[in-house]
């Protein structure tokens, strides 16, 4: 071996040492923003200051204090208790949406990716045809459709979040369904449900994982839209997208009742996202 070929090897090796020992700070952040968020959310279930929907004219518009720590809407409802509560619905109709695209979106990926032929031309143009639509537009029909309500607001956004979903599986499936192991899985006798989610599907966690966070981002705004449009979670459930269309009239003149519920969104998008983007790292 010539010394230039050795050194070529040392410096990759240098090289993949030093990846190996690079902080992933987008992982450990947004773990941090993330379970800090969920045990505001989880506590938010069981307990609350005061009651959300509990409405005191005294106190309407009231500023932060030491009873109220973000202050009372324009009803003189707690707006902490009520962030609490609203934070919690939008991370329940977040994770029912991921549920439905994810399970559906891995059982077509699934199909496709593995067979092809005839199975996947017809699938993929319908999921073509369907991920031709933004989101938040297909949601919209689907609504006017269902009708409003927080379980068909899930149902909506769960369809309108399968194609992106399927894609992402279809592509792993494809990549992955000719490799050893899999031939070798085949040799032995294995089935092709065996091959699929027990040898296949376990090598696209990585991506798929990724792909489920960046996910939670967009169902936590679609949800948040929808309801700030008025078409999404309905009262008396509290949202933290209809809190803030309540807010917007009060922009000027108390400004930290819009703030604080926009923070609460921002940083809910921004755990997710660094951890889909730490996942990736990962790989």
């Amino acid at each position: 071996m010539s010394e230039k070929t050795h050194g070529v090897k040392t410096m990759r090796k240098s090289e993949k040492e030093q990846a190996a020992k690079r902080i992933n700070y987008n992982l450990r952040i947004g773990a941090v923003i993330t379970i800090t968020m969920c045990v505001f959310i989880l506590i938010g279930f069981v307990y609350t200051p005061y009651n959300p929907e509990a409405m005191d004219e005294t106190q309407k518009l009231a500023g932060i204090s030491w009873h109220h720590f973000l202050g009372c809407d324009n009803f003189g409802r707690d707006i902490f208790s009520r962030v609490l509560k609203g934070s919690g619905t939008t991370l329940l109709v977040a994770t029912g949406t991921i549920l439905i695209g994810t399970g559906a979106g891995i059982i077509l990926g699934a199909l496709t990716g593995y067979y092809g032929g005839w199975l996947d031309e017809i699938l993929m143009r319908i999921n073509d045809a369907i991920f031709a639509f933004p989101s938040i537009l297909l949601a919209l029909v689907f609504i006017s459709l269902l009708g409003t309500g927080t379980v068909n607001i899930v149902i909506a956004l769960g369809i309108a979040f399968i194609p992106s979903f399927a894609r992402i599986v279809r592509s792993e499936f494809l990549r992955c369904k000719n490799m050893d192991y899999v031939k070798q899985a085949k040799l032995i006798g294995a089935g092709d449900l065996r091959i699929m989610f027990v040898h296949i599907l376990p090598n696209t966690l990585p991506v798929l994982l990724s792909s489920v966070m960046i996910g939670f981002n967009n169902a936590v705004l679609a949800e948040a839209g929808m309801s700030y449009l008025g078409i999404g979670v309905q009262p008396p459930f509290a949202s933290l997208g209809r809190m803030l269309s309540e807010a917007q009239a009060y922009l000027f003149t108390r400004p930290g009742y819009a703030l604080s519920i926009g923070i609460f969104i921002i940083l809910l998008v921004l755990g997710f996202g660094l951890l889909g983007e730490g996942i990736k790292e990962l790989k």
